[in-house]
């Protein structure tokens, strides 16, 4: 019996030793393929690294490349706008480059493009001293359409106002002028008359306003007049303003006009009035 132990006690300490060296060599493969597994993510993590590497810089040279065009464009983009600003004709005249907008300036030394025809030329509907069909009864729309709002607050208000001229073609100025030089000598229609192309009225944003009871009064005088006064005071409420000013002569280059209305809209008219300046003034186109 006791040997029979021994036996059973010497084959389970074999088995076991077998098994214990099995284990470790079990384990030293299991490690080996563990470390071939960290060194295998490792390579591939590397890989990965280098790819996302070559990636950036891929994407810095592009961007590089896309500021520099950008860069470029703009720089285009200015030279030609500043080009555009100082196009002059052959006179050195500025030719506006935005002949349509309602804050153009035009006068000697700005002048509207060859052939420009305001698009949108409507009759206000207001009392007018020239007949049916006149063209000088025509605005731009949007000037006709305060020329109506000025008139009716002027009526509510007891001020009786006529409309004596409003749209000149390029054509119809140079007669006017011309016919002020015969008349009058070059300085004197310099001074009130516009050469063609350079007039305010070309631009269907202005109207001569009278009174009704004395139309033929467009003279310094005018503002002499209650209708004078109201609209000196009051132009601004539509969007207008007195585009030639008392006492801004060496600024307009025009002699003070108290009838000559200028469309502007009501809020830069409203800052030019309280600030009592002139449109070049306030745009910052004349140099002391």
């Amino acid at each position: 019996m006791l040997n029979r132990n021994k036996k059973w006690l010497i084959s389970g300490s074999f088995i076991f030793v077998v098994l214990i060296a099995g284990c470790e060599q079990l384990g030293i493969d299991w490690n080996s393929n563990s470390n071939n597994e960290q060194e295998n993510q490792q390579i591939e993590e590397s890989v990965n690294n280098e790819e996302t590497l070559n990636r950036e810089v891929e994407q810095d040279e592009n961007n590089e490349v896309s500021r520099e065009e950008t860069d470029t464009n703009k720089e285009e983009t200015e030279e030609e706008a500043i080009e555009t600003v100082l196009q002059r004709d052959e006179n050195g005249l500025v030719i506006v480059p935005n002949p349509e907008s309602i804050e153009v300036i035009v006068n000697k030394e700005r002048r509207l493009p060859e052939g420009y025809e305001p698009p949108d030329l409507v009759e206000p509907d207001v009392e007018f001293h020239a007949g049916e069909g006149d063209p000088k009864r025509q605005m731009r729309q949007e000037a006709a359409h305060a020329l109506e709002e000025l008139f009716a607050i002027a009526e509510k208000e007891g001020i009786e106002l006529v409309a004596v001229s409003g749209y000149r073609s390029y054509n119809r100025q140079e007669v006017i002028y011309n016919n002020s030089v015969e008349k009058n000598g070059e300085e004197h229609a310099n001074q009130y008359s516009a050469k063609p192309g350079t007039s305010e009225h070309q631009t269907g944003l202005a109207m001569d306003v009278a009174s009704s009871q004395r139309v033929s009064v467009l003279e310094p005088s005018f503002i002499d007049t209650d209708e004078g006064q109201w609209l000196d005071e009051n132009a601004h409420r539509a969007g207008f303003i007195i585009r030639y000013p008392d006492g801004k002569e060496n600024i307009t280059g025009y002699n003070y006009e108290p009838w000559h209305l200028r469309y502007v809209g009501k809020e830069l008219a409203t800052e030019i009035y309280k600030q009592q300046l002139t449109l070049e003034e306030f745009f910052g186109l004349f140099n002391e």
